[in-house]
C-alpha cells in the first residue's frame, strides 16, 4: 500500500514537473508571423486552428468578413481592442499584420494569435495556435470564435454609429 501511493505519488509530481518545463518552453516562442505573404499552416496537432486552411477541416475557421463601411484603420482598432479586451498582449504590429500572445491562468502556457487583414478579399484571416503539446481542449477555437464575435459586434456598433450621423448631418 505504501509503496503504491509513493508511486503515484511521484508519478503526479512528475507530471506537475512537466507541465512547468514545457509552460516555460512556451514563453520561449514566438508567432511563426507570415510566409510568403499568409499565415502559417497549423501543424498536424489539434491545437490549432486557421482561417487560411480552407482544405482542412480540421484546423479551419471561418475569416471575419469586413464590413463595407468599415476602414482599415477602423478594423485594426477593432482588431485591437478586442484581443486587449480578450487579456491577449500584442506583440507586433505591421500594415496588415498583428501578432498577440495569451497565457494561460494555471502554469503560464503561451499561445499566438496572429491575424492577417486581405483588403482585397474584405476579410481577417486568423490564426491561433499553442506553441507547446498536443491538446489544448478547443481553447484556441474558442478565443478565434470570440475574436470573431467581438470584431462584429463592435463592427455593427460602429455601423449604426455612423448611420446616425448621417442622418443628423442629413437633417
Amino acid at each position: 500500500m505504501k509503496t503504491t501511493l509513493l508511486i503515484v505519488s511521484a508519478a503526479i509530481s512528475a507530471f506537475i514537473l512537466l507541465l512547468f518545463v514545457l509552460a516555460v518552453m512556451s514563453r520561449s516562442g514566438k508567432a511563426p508571423g507570415l510566409t510568403e505573404g499568409r499565415l502559417a499552416k497549423c501543424p498536424d496537432t489539434p491545437n490549432c486552428v486557421c482561417s487560411e486552411q480552407k482544405n482542412d477541416t480540421t484546423h479551419f475557421i471561418a475569416p471575419i468578413i469586413i464590413p463595407s463601411s468599415t476602414t482599415t484603420i477602423d478594423s485594426v482598432a477593432l482588431l485591437k481592442t478586442a484581443i486587449r479586451e480578450m487579456g491577449g498582449t500584442l506583440q507586433a504590429e505591421s500594415d496588415n499584420y498583428l501578432a498577440s500572445t495569451f497565457s494561460s491562468s494555471l502554469f503560464g502556457f503561451v499561445d499566438d494569435l496572429e491575424i492577417r487583414l486581405d483588403l482585397s478579399g474584405n476579410v481577417v484571416h486568423i490564426r491561433s495556435a499553442s506553441r507547446v503539446g498536443y491538446s489544448d481542449a478547443g481553447a484556441n477555437r474558442k478565443r478565434s470564435e470570440m475574436l470573431i464575435k467581438r470584431y462584429s459586434d463592435a463592427a455593427g456598433k460602429n455601423q449604426q454609429n455612423f448611420s446616425a450621423i448621417d442622418k443628423a448631418v442629413q437633417k
